[in-house]
């Protein structure tokens, strides 16, 4: 018998054997410590600027409408993608009609990273690293992370946790669905990346601008 053998015949034994041995308890990395929605607000903030990320506070999605509006007529951009979602279609309601295009399925990269932007929903916000969680059912929803040189990130602050181990009672029923298609990404302000000179490069890996309209 080969090793390999010998070793999963160890398992199998011990499995057969002891078949109702619970597991050990999850170690608590990250304590929580339930900061309010004021203060988790402010460090996502905090953490997302630091990382040159952009974030705009707005009270309501009318307000959304109108500082997203000013934002597109701001940087002059042409052409936007969208995730094909309720509150993304909210907050562009404003916009001119036909300057947003919607994702599809099989819309060929070249084509959304000729975009001027995208805009996409936020389904988890995690404040201490000033990240967003965006569950991507498609590969299209995942590219519009990536392919356009600026995203826009639509967001509720009812999304703001503390960090990763306090979403997981949000992410887990849905990863665990076999029902639901793609995967979660984590975006962290606009992509970065040095060289051995430590000279910082923006947009060389994903979009060089990113913003996030915090709603509520």
């Amino acid at each position: 018998m080969k090793s390999r053998d010998s070793i999963l015949q160890c398992v199998r034994d011990a499995v057969t054997k002891h078949p109702h041995v619970a597991p050990p308890p999850v170690p608590e990395v990250w304590p929580l410590e339930n900061p309010t929605p004021a203060a988790m607000a402010e460090r996502f903030t905090k953490e997302l600027t630091e990382v040159h990320g952009e974030v705009i506070r707005c009270a309501t999605m009318e307000e959304a409408r109108k500082r997203l509006a000013e934002l597109v007529e701001q940087a002059e951009w042409t052409s936007l993608g969208g995730m094909d979602r309720t509150t993304v279609r909210e907050a562009t309601a404003d916009l001119a009609p036909g300057l947003i295009e919607w994702a599809v399925d099989g819309w060929q990269p070249q084509r959304m990273a000729d975009l001027s932007a995208s805009v996409i929903e936020s389904d988890v916000l995690l404040a201490d690293t000033g990240s967003c969680l965006i569950a991507c059912a498609t590969a299209e929803d995942r590219l519009l992370c990536y392919l356009p040189p600026a995203c826009v990130v639509i967001a509720r602050a009812d999304q703001l946790t503390e960090h990763l181990p306090a979403a997981w009672a949000t992410i887990a029923p849905r990863v665990a669905d076999p029902a639901l298609r793609g995967e979660f990404v984590i975006v962290t302000g606009p992509s970065r990346t040095a060289d051995i000179e430590k000279i910082l490069i923006l947009g060389v890996h994903g979009p060089k601008r990113l913003v996030v309209i915090l709603v509520g």
